[in-house]
């Protein structure tokens, strides 16, 4: 009986028509075959192997990604087909305004979910911290990858012998366009001055390093640098509680269809437990805060695995920051418990969301929006 297959031969994939018989024989010198039951004769048709297409942004930093997920894809299931898909998202193309005021962090996702929900593709990777804590119906996120060091880190300018920016002179001028990384700072270092940089990071270090450049430093997750191997551009890691960093950084997400058991499946083994449990955490907080990555909402999570459990059961610690873009108000808490469960992870987290609005992050949330509000409406009439 024939079928079709696909086999994948290096780069090249190779299509072919086959059958494949598996029975016992013997043959007269007339070349007849003589079967001595017909158990003995066992007909078994190959199915096509099915082919999982990853999808992902188009850029170094997300091809780089996609890559180590294939990679690990690949050594999970060996005889599995997989291609790589790239596409430039809306959040790709506007690299002028600043992040806050384009509208969230669907700006990463969007057109590559369309693609999901269209059956074009089978899965995303995503940087975990663009993935909107609410997807889209028919959309889930079935695994968190292995955590890279979650901090943002201070990238100088080089030449610049400065080593902290605690040395730098005052009125430096510091680049980043998160809204997050700009309000923390500026509380703690208010005679440092703020400016949007956008691109991708090779662009942005040389926006830095540019000689006439208005830079001195720029701000950029550590993880990001350290995947592109330009670890050496590190000046120093900013971690709490100078900077807190944001929901689920460094950590890759893969999402898929909710209703497609198969890949369900196939992707099950990519998970890291600790990572996970934490990164939910995170991601339920700011779900109640109402955040997004346009947001000063910081986070870092740890947890302590109990001694002897066969099971992930272990201390989650979860400490969150809601900061005024003036950085003049600014609340934090902390809570940790014993979790076994990503349910109990996200307790956690929905708990301390709220720990947050209490002593008084709802009204920063507020003022922030007003006064977004109050710049789109000032852009439009410009």
């Amino acid at each position: 009986m024939k079928c079709q297959s696909e086999l994948n031969s290096g780069s090249v994939t190779v299509k072919s028509h086959f059958y494949h018989l598996a029975f016992s024989t013997s043959f007269a010198s007339t070349t007849t075959m003589n079967l001595s039951s017909a158990s003995e004769l066992a007909l078994t048709q190959t199915p096509a192997p099915r082919r999982y297409t990853i999808g992902s942004r188009a850029s170094k930093l997300a091809t780089i990604q996609a890559e180590i997920v294939l990679e690990a894809l690949q050594k999970l299931h060996p005889h599995a087909i997989f291609n790589l898909e790239y596409m430039t998202t809306e959040g790709d193309k506007n690299q002028s305004q600043a992040l806050y005021l384009l509208g969230g962090k669907a700006l990463w996702t969007k057109e590559l979910e369309v693609e999901l929900l269209e059956g074009k593709i089978d899965l995303i990777v995503h940087s975990l911290k663009d993935v909107p804590t609410t997807l889209p119906p028919g959309c889930e996120l079935a695994a968190i990858l292995e955590r890279e060091e979650p901090a943002d880190c201070l990238v100088m300018k080089q030449g610049l012998e400065y080593k902290s920016l605690d040395e730098l002179p005052d009125g430096s001028v510091i680049g980043t366009s998160s809204v997050r990384r700009v309000a923390q700072l500026r509380r703690l270092y208010p005679k440092l001055q703020f400016a949007d940089v956008r691109g991708n990071l090779n662009t942005r270090l040389a926006k830095l390093d540019k000689a006439d450049g208005e830079y001195t430093a720029i701000i950029l997750a550590a993880a990001g640098l350290m995947r592109l191997g330009f670890s050496d551009r590190i000046t120093a890691l900013l971690k709490p509680p100078t900077l807190y960093h944001a929901v689920g950084q460094a950590s890759l997400g893969v999402e898929i269809r909710s209703d497609d058991e198969t890949t369900k499946q196939l992707i099950a083994g990519l998970t890291h437990p600790e990572s996970n449990l934490m990164c939910r955490a995170e991601r339920a907080c700011l779900k109640v805060l109402e955040g997004g990555c346009s947001v000063p909402v910081g986070v870092a999570s740890s947890f302590e695995r109990k001694e002897g459990a066969d099971e992930v059961v272990g201390t989650l610690k979860l400490m969150g920051t809601v900061t005024s873009l003036s950085g003049t108000s600014h609340v934090e808490s902390t809570l940790e418990a014993e979790v076994s469960s990503v349910e109990d992870a996200e307790n956690l987290g929905a708990r301390l969301a709220r720990k947050l609005i209490d002593s008084g992050a709802k009204t920063i949330l507020e003022e922030i929006e007003k006064a977004k509000k109050e710049r789109q409406e000032q852009e439009k009439t410009s």
